[in-house]
């Protein structure tokens, strides 16, 4: 096992802080990534922070954090769609916490199903990009 700590982003979250604020907020990618480094950071961890649109390039790194320290990831658009991303997920040895910005379960009905909570050791939803804080931080409790 690494010391290294994944957080893996999925589609349109590029975009994060110019679209839809009144859903996700005004902070950005950045924004979430400097938080994430300050958890690993204070935990002598190494962080490995990335964002795609790519379901391909998110499978890539998944299989990359098999037998990391843990593993953050808000899939996005993907939650509901990809059997591929889960089948990933279950190769992992490490802890997986799956992270939303908004509540899921207070939105379209579409986004109450998610293929990757079976898998994940906790869900975050709702608490804006806290929630990736709160995910981090949980993998060195």
């Amino acid at each position: 096992m690494s010391d290294t700590v994944y957080v893996l982003n999925g589609p349109n979250l590029n975009l994060l802080g110019t679209r839809q604020p009144e859903i996700y907020g005004h902070d950005t990618l950045e924004d979430v990534q400097r938080l994430c480094e300050e958890v690993c950071t204070a935990n002598r961890a190494t962080l490995e922070f990335h964002q795609s649109n790519a379901e391909h390039l998110l499978i890539d790194w998944i299989q990359e954090a098999r037998r990391s320290r843990g593993l953050v990831i808000n899939p996005a658009g993907y939650t509901t769609t990809s059997v591929a991303i889960r089948d990933a997920l279950l190769t992992c040895d490490c802890p997986i916490y799956e992270v939303h910005i908004s509540n899921i379960h207070k939105r379209e009905a579409f986004r109450h199903n998610s293929y990757v909570s079976g898998v994940a050791n906790g869900v975050i939803a709702g608490f804006g990009i806290l929630g990736y804080r709160y995910a981090v931080e949980r993998i060195f409790a």
